[in-house]
């Protein structure tokens, strides 16, 4: 199944709430060891490794929303104060 979303990060840890709010989920702390990469297990969003993915080669499957929807590239300018 192709990701509802990939999220490019440069940690091998993370932690994924849904996007928070009332449409979120309970708050998961998930691992990207040993491949490089998790998928949540509530939203399906796909966290992926910078550095093992330019290791590898691999990209990254496309968004769910089609190849017009752009990748989250990390947390969203201005989101943090």
């Amino acid at each position: 199944m192709t990701p509802f979303e990939t999220i490019e990060i440069d940690e091998m840890r993370t932690a994924c709430d849904g996007g928070g709010g009332p449409l979120g989920h309970p708050k998961v702390y998930l691992s990207l060891a040993p491949a490089g990469r998790v998928e949540c297990p509530y939203c399906s969003r796909l966290f992926v490794n910078r550095a093992a993915l330019r290791a590898s080669g691999d990209r990254p499957p496309a968004p769910r929303n089609g190849p017009q929807g752009p990748a989250v590239r990390g947390p969203a300018e201005g989101s943090r104060p």
